[in-house]
C-alpha cells in the first residue's frame, strides 16, 4: 500500500505512527476503512462458488482489521489523552460504526452463506481453530439478529446506534466532574497526610495559582490517601460526597442516562427473544445465565458475612476510642488504615519508599522473564502520543520480537481515572503476515515530584501487577485469527490471567526482586514484607461487601431491571443485601459506574469475583510446585496464548487438571472459617 502524506491512518504501519495523527485524521480514515470493509463484503455476497471457510468466514474476519486498527487507537485516545476534537470525532464516529456493524450482522445474504457451512461443518475437514471461529461467527450472528424481521432489525440499528452515543457521554459526564473538583486547604487542614501525599498536595496547590496551602483532587493518587489519612473529619466527608456525586448532580449528569441505557438494552435484548440484558450476555460467559450468577453473589455473601460483621465492629471499636460514636462512609478508609497500622504495624503510605514505579515495572518484567523465559527491553523508537509514555519491546526466549508494550501511568486532564489493559493491535496472521500484538498499560498513579520519583502504595503495586496480566494475556497470544486471541475470551475467565499476577506480590521470593528504597537502595525489611501478608486479608469482609454489592447492583441493572423507581430507591434496593453502613444522601454509584454503562462489564461485573475462584486455585499450584517452576509456567502460558481457541473450561482444566474450586480463596480471603 502507498503512504499517505495526507492522512498516516490510511498507511499499513506496522506501529502507531503517533507522531504523525492528528484528530482530524479519523473521520476520513473510518470513513475510508468502512468503505474497504463494505467492498469486501460486498465480495463474499458477489462470490458465485459454494460456500467455504476460505471465501466467507476467512474474508469477513479479516475485513475489520483495518477498521478495527484505527477504531482502536481513536477509543484508546479518547480514554487516555482526549481533546475537544477527538470528543467530536468520536460522537462522530461512534453511530457510524455501529451502524456498519448492524448492517453486516443483519445482513440475511451474508447468515446464509454461514449457515450453509455451519449446517455441513461436519464434512468440512476444518482446522481446530477455524472449527472454532465457524462456530463463533455463526452463533455472534444468530445472537445478533441475522433471523429478525426487516421491521426488527431496523430496531435493532436504532438502539445500537442511541447507545453508542450514550455511552460515550456517560464517560465524559464522569470525566468531568472528576476533573472539575478540587478542595484548597490550609497546611494545617492536610494533617495525617503521609509525606508524599502532603508534598503532592502542595505542588498540586501551586500548579493551580494559590500562593499557599494544599490542594485535593478526585484522582485516585489524591483522593485514597486523603480518605486513608486526613485527621479532619469534616474534610474526608467534603470528599466522600463529591466523589459519590459524580455524573449525579450539574446540568449534564448521568441520573437519567443510567435509565436510559439500561432500557435501550433491555429492549434490544427483548427484540432479540431475550428476557434481559443479562440473559443475553451470559449465554457467552462461563456463568450462562443470570440465576447462577445471583446464586454465586449470594453464595459469597453468606460465606463473606460474618468477616465483614467482624471488620465493621472493629472499625467501630476504634473510631469509639477516638471519641466518635457513630460510623459513617467517609470513616472506612480511615480507621482501616488505623486499624492496620495497629493491628500489624503497617501503614501502607510510610512503605511507598520500597516501591519506586520504574522498579516495581521492572519487578514484573522479572516475574515474567522468571516464569516465562520472556525479557522486556526498553524501545526508543516507536513513537508515542503523550511524553511520559515509553515503550518496551516483548523477546521470547529464542530472542524473537513478540509483542509491543506501551506504558502510560500518571493522572492527566484528558485521562479517565481508573486502571485499564488496552489493544493498539491484537495478535493475528493476514495475508501470509504475523502482526504483533501492541498492548498498552493505563494507569492514574502519584506522579514523580521535583524531589522524589513516583512511589506507589501496595495497592498501586497489585494494580499494576494486575494490569501487567491483562497485558501478559494479549502480548502472548499465538495464534491465527484476532477473534479468537488475546483477551478476546468470556468476560468471568479475561480476569484470571490479571489477578493471579497479584499473588506474587504477597510472596517474600518475588517482593525481594524489586523492592528497595529509592533512596538507599536497601531491600524492604523482612519484617515489613510479613506485615504486608499478615496484613493482605485485613478488612476482607468488608472489601468482599463492596465487590459483591456492585455486582448485585449490576444485575440489578440488567437483569432485575425496574425503571418505576428513582435512583436512590433503586439503588437501595440492588444493595440491602450488603448493607453494612447508613447510604449517604446525594451520593450514589451507579451514575460513575463506567465498568457497566461506558466499559464492557454489563452484566458481568460479577466476573472480578468469579475469576478469584479461578485466580486462587490456579496460584495454588505454583504455591505447591514452586512461584517460578518453569513446568507449571508453560502450562500457564499454553492458557494464556490460547485466547479463545478453546472453551474456558478446557483451558482450566488442562492447566489445573481438574475444575476450579473455591475452597483455596476461601482460604486465602480468610473467610474458610465462617464458612458454616
Amino acid at each position: 500500500m502507498e503512504k499517505s502524506a495526507e492522512n498516516p491512518l490510511i498507511d499499513d504501519f506496522n506501529f502507531v505512527p503517533f507522531d504523525r495523527i492528528k484528530s482530524a485524521h479519523f473521520i476520513p480514515a473510518v470513513d475510508h476503512w468502512i468503505a474497504e470493509a463494505k467492498s469486501a463484503l460486498s465480495d463474499i455476497l458477489g462470490e458465485q462458488h459454494e460456500a467455504s471457510f476460505s471465501n466467507t468466514i476467512l474474508p469477513l474476519e479479516q475485513l475489520w482489521f483495518n477498521l478495527n486498527r484505527t477504531s482502536s487507537i481513536l477509543f484508546n485516545l479518547h480514554s487516555a489523552e482526549t481533546s475537544d476534537e477527538l470528543e467530536h470525532a468520536v460522537e462522530h464516529i461512534a453511530p457510524k460504526l455501529s451502524a456498519f456493524s448492524n448492517d453486516l450482522m443483519l445482513d440475511h445474504r451474508l447468515f446464509e452463506r454461514i449457515d450453509q457451512l455451519w449446517q455441513k461443518r461436519s464434512k468440512l475437514s476444518l482446522e481446530a481453530d477455524e472449527f472454532r471461529l465457524l462456530e463463533k461467527t455463526h452463533r455472534s450472528f444468530k445472537r445478533n439478529g441475522a433471523l429478525l424481521s426487516e421491521e426488527q432489525k431496523e430496531k435493532i440499528r436504532l438502539i445500537d446506534q442511541q447507545l453508542s452515543i450514550e455511552s460515550i457521554q456517560f464517560g465524559q459526564v464522569v470525566l468531568n466532574d472528576t476533573n472539575n473538583f478540587h478542595l484548597h486547604l490550609t497546611e494545617d487542614q492536610l494533617a495525617g497526610l503521609p509525606e508524599a501525599a502532603y508534598g503532592a498536595a502542595l505542588e498540586e496547590a501551586q500548579k493551580r495559582g494559590y500562593g499557599e496551602g494544599g490542594v485535593i483532587t478526585l484522582q485516585q493518587p489524591s483522593y485514597g490517601p486523603a480518605m486513608g489519612h486526613l485527621k479532619n473529619r469534616g474534610i474526608r466527608e467534603k470528599l466522600y460526597k463529591a466523589f459519590g456525586a459524580r455524573g449525579l448532580n450539574g446540568k449534564e449528569n448521568n441520573k437519567n442516562r443510567t435509565f436510559t441505557i439500561a432500557r435501550l438494552r433491555y429492549q434490544r435484548a427483548k427484540i432479540l427473544g431475550y428476557s434481559s440484558h443479562a440473559t443475553y450476555v451470559l449465554e457467552e460467559r462461563m456463568a450462562r445465565t443470570p440465576e447462577r450468577v445471583i446464586d454465586f453473589l449470594e453464595d459469597m455473601r453468606i460465606r463473606a458475612r460474618p468477616a465483614a460483621e467482624r471488620d465493621m465492629e472493629e472499625l467501630r471499636t476504634l473510631a469509639e476510642q477516638e471519641g466518635l460514636h457513630e460510623l459513617a462512609a467517609w470513616d472506612i478508609a480511615y480507621f482501616s488504615e488505623l486499624g492496620k497500622k495497629e493491628r500489624f504495624d503497617l501503614d501502607t503510605e510510610q512503605i511507598k519508599p520500597y516501591f519506586q514505579l520504574d522498579r516495581v515495572l521492572q519487578g514484573a518484567f522479572r516475574v515474567a522473564e522468571k516464569l516465562y523465559g520472556i525479557r522486556f527491553v526498553t524501545n526508543n523508537y516507536i513513537p508515542v502520543y503523550q511524553k511520559e509514555v515509553k515503550v518496551y519491546d516483548l523477546l521470547d526466549a529464542d530472542g524473537s520480537l513478540r509483542a509491543h508494550l506501551y506504558t502510560d501511568f500518571f493522572p492527566r486532564k484528558g485521562k479517565r481515572p481508573g486502571a485499564w489493559m488496552t489493544s493498539f493491535q491484537d495478535q493475528q496472521w493476514r495475508n501470509d503476515k504475523e502482526y504483533l500484538p501492541q498492548i498498552s498499560i493505563v494507569c492514574n498513579f502519584t506522579p514523580p515530584s521535583s524531589d522524589r520519583p513516583s512511589l506507589l502504595n501496595f495497592g498501586e503495586v497489585t494494580t499494576l501487577f494486575h494490569e501487567f496480566g491483562h497485558a501478559l494475556h494479549g502480548m502472548l497470544a499465538k495464534g491465527r485469527f484476532a477473534s479468537l486471541n488475546g483477551t478476546n475470551v468470556d468476560w468471568d475467565f479475561v480476569e484470571l490471567p490479571s489477578q493471579i499476577m497479584e499473588n506474587w506480590c504477597f510472596e517474600p521470593e518475588c517482593l525481594e526482586l524489586f523492592a528497595r528504597h529509592y533512596e538507599s537502595d536497601v531491600p524492604i525489611p523482612k519484617k515489613e514484607i510479613e506485615k504486608i501478608k499478615n496484613a493482605a486479608n485485613y478488612m476482607e469482609g468488608i472489601q468482599t461487601f463492596r465487590q459483591l454489592g456492585f455486582g448485585f447492583l449490576d444485575m440489578k441493572w440488567h437483569h432485575l431491571f425496574d425503571e418505576q423507581d428513582a435512583l436512590e430507591d433503586f439503588e437501595r434496593k440492588a444493595l440491602e443485601v450488603v448493607h453494612l453502613i447508613e447510604r449517604t444522601p446525594g451520593t450514589a454509584l451507579s451514575t460513575a459506574f463506567s465498568h457497566i454503562f461506558q466499559g464492557g462489564y454489563s452484566a458481568g461485573y460479577y466476573s472480578y469475583k468469579w475469576a478469584e475462584v479461578l485466580d486462587a486455585d490456579a496460584f495454588q499450584l505454583f504455591t505447591e510446585n514452586g512461584l517460578f517452576d518453569r513446568q507449571t509456567a508453560h502450562k500457564f502460558r499454553e492458557l494464556l496464548s490460547s485466547g479463545n481457541q478453546k472453551d474456558p473450561e478446557i483451558l482450566f482444566r488442562a492447566f489445573r487438571g481438574r475444575d476450579a474450586q473455591p475452597d483455596a480463596l476461601l482460604k486465602r480471603a480468610g473467610l474458610v472459617s465462617y464458612e458454616e
